[in-house]
């Protein structure tokens, strides 16, 4: 009888604003179709790329004068990642962006999904509401409306964007994070022993779960 393969984990620290993280996040679902014998068990971790910017969020034109000096000067920096998301079948228009979110409650929703299993969409549908659509995540009612199209009961949601619930978890676990010495993402750790940074090509990624794979099958036949 064959032994039961144990599972490698993949740890995701990232944010739903971050492009490289909306096309890292791609790559990575590639590297897991690269290796359909591997069962893999992603878990998804927060971090504010903004931890500056306010609850309601600000213009579009304001945040890139802010970090960038000025919107023209991140044009070239908006085109090159948007053709990368392209290669990816990503859709990062960046003509229909016009608020930068504060993420905190992006965050709570991933974390509220992943008690159900769906983690991994409700950051999908995030990303794609923000990249794809133009949609304002600093809007409660968009973040409802989002909830609700993967599965989770729009009522509680609501309720529970309206408490502290899990604001303090939040915070402890970006600042765990940054303690490790994570300081740019999308950041990958593969079963608690490799790191990759940034969106690296899916083979790279596909390397590192073989690899875990290989050491934990080792282990297991001691």
């Amino acid at each position: 009888m064959t032994e039961p393969i144990e599972p490698v984990r993949v740890d995701v620290v990232s944010d739903v604003v971050c492009p490289w993280c909306f096309i890292g996040k791609k790559r990575l679902e590639q590297a897991i179709a690269l290796n359909p014998d591997i069962p893999v068990e992603v878990h998804y971790h927060p971090y504010f790329l903004n931890d500056w910017i306010p609850a309601a969020g600000i213009s579009r034109e304001q945040y890139l004068t802010t970090k960038f000096g000025s919107p023209e000067r991140y044009k070239e920096i908006a085109q090159r990642v948007s053709a990368a998301a392209a290669q990816d079948g990503l859709v990062y228009a960046i003509d229909k962006l016009s608020r930068q979110p504060n993420t905190t409650d992006c965050h709570r929703l991933i974390h509220w999904a992943e008690k159900i299993g769906k983690a991994p969409e409700m950051k999908q549908r995030l990303m794609e509401l923000y990249f794809s659509e133009g949609a304002d995540l600093s809007d409660k009612a968009v973040l409802v409306r989002g909830a609700e199209e993967i599965g989770l009961d729009a009522d509680e949601i609501a309720k529970k964007l309206a408490t502290d619930d899990d604001l303090a978890l939040l915070s402890q676990r970006v600042e765990q994070a940054k303690s490790a010495g994570i300081q740019g993402v999308p950041f990958f750790i593969f079963g608690n022993a490799y790191a990759v940074s940034g969106a690296q090509p899916p083979e790279q990624l596909a390397g590192a779960i073989r690899r875990v794979a290989e050491e934990q099958k080792a282990k297991a036949a001691g």
